[in-house]
């Protein structure tokens, strides 16, 4: 049997799903800011569910990274691992040594926890993520792409409808068995600050690699199934946004954006409805041949670098425009995010660039 099939390299429902989530991280990150500043009941309302709403990222990341890898590379074997990662390295490990490293020596005050201040404090503030805001999500997505001979395996046994539905049980145990776990201990328990760092272990979003990478085996099936439902997946978006909105609600005033973790079951339900309907969308544009679709396969390529780059550049942004909050809130936090996404992308396609030359 042959280690690895690479199969032609065209937009899928993984690429509608990077371009979403780091389109929709971007966003997190100016909200994010901008709700550091003092604004009216109304503003802050509007700034938190937009948040809400846009808290689908970490999740839609994992997923379609596990799509479009299972898709490009199946079936491989353990012994197509080492191209893999040499692949990767250039591709998502060289830009996280880089953006991390600007971070932490250019930008130190956006470090989370406690800043370094030695050596090894420095090390550890390089790998747990806390080197800027959303510097979490890479520490959590690396894991994955360390762990992605286990999902070509997975891959490699779903091969009927019977295996797909114990694996999906078996999953469902293990993810209520974690968020129990988290919810009682972490969350709501006693070492809430102590095992924070559990937000970002890849227990925490697994559910979504194996279900990224099942849809991958079943993708044609899958997407009839979706289409047939699209109104469902609509009303449960709504029920599942509805609930989020309640407890922002219930918390209060002023507006807390962490009030909602990723590991709750509310969060799980409205994320996944959404990557559903991501993934419809996704289905419905590639089938006619969308003009979108290119576009969508070309942003991408850069999402995860851009991503990466996100913060520097709102940062940069914000020093120049965050002045004129205070005069026009609304239309200046829509500038900072427009302005940033173009910069991210742009950056990542230039550095990539960059680095070609040589």
């Amino acid at each position: 049997m042959a280690t690895s099939t690479t199969k032609t390299e065209s937009a899928d429902i993984g690429d509608y799903l990077k371009v979403a989530a780091c389109t929709a991280v971007i966003l997190q990150s100016v909200l994010t800011l901008a709700l550091k500043q003092p604004f009216s009941t109304t503003d802050q309302w509007i700034i938190g569910l937009s948040y809400n709403a846009v808290k689908f990222t970490a999740p839609a990341f994992i997923f379609g990274i596990l799509f479009t890898t299972t898709r490009t590379t199946y079936p491989s074997q353990l012994s197509a691992y080492p191209h893999y990662l040499k692949r990767q390295w250039s591709a998502l490990f060289i830009p996280s040594l880089f953006w991390t490293t600007i971070y932490l020596l250019g930008m130190p005050q956006l470090q989370q926890g406690t800043p370094f201040h030695s050596v090894k404090t420095f090390a550890w503030q390089f790998v747990n993520g806390n080197a800027a805001p959303h510097l979490w999500y890479n520490t959590m997505m690396l894991q994955f792409i360390l762990l992605m001979p286990l999902f070509w395996w997975l891959a490699r046994i779903a091969t009927n409808p019977d295996r797909v539905k114990l694996i999906l049980l078996m999953t469902l145990i293990g993810c209520a068995l974690w968020v129990t776990f988290y919810d009682v201990t972490v969350w709501h328990g006693p070492h809430q600050r102590s095992w924070y760092l559990f937000d970002r272990f890849n227990l925490s979003f697994m559910g979504y690699a194996i279900l990224g990478t099942l849809v991958a085996r079943f993708s044609k099936p899958l997407a009839h199934k979706l289409a047939c439902h699209r109104w469902l997946l609509r009303l449960s978006w709504c029920v599942l946004f509805g609930l989020t909105t309640a407890m922002l609600i219930y918390a209060g005033l002023p507006i807390h954006l962490n009030i909602t973790s990723y590991i709750q079951p509310a969060m799980i339900g409205y994320d996944l409805v959404t990557i559903g309907l991501v993934v419809s969308l996704a289905n419905n544009q590639i089938h006619r041949h969308a003009r979108s679709v290119p576009v969508i396969h070309w942003l991408a390529i850069y999402a995860y670098r851009a991503y990466l780059a996100n913060i520097f550049w709102l940062q940069l942004i914000w020093a120049l425009g965050g002045r004129w909050l205070s005069v026009a809130p609304l239309p200046v936090i829509v500038s900072c995010y427009l302005v940033t996404w173009g910069c991210s992308f742009a950056s990542a396609y230039g550095l990539h660039r960059l680095v070609q030359l040589f």
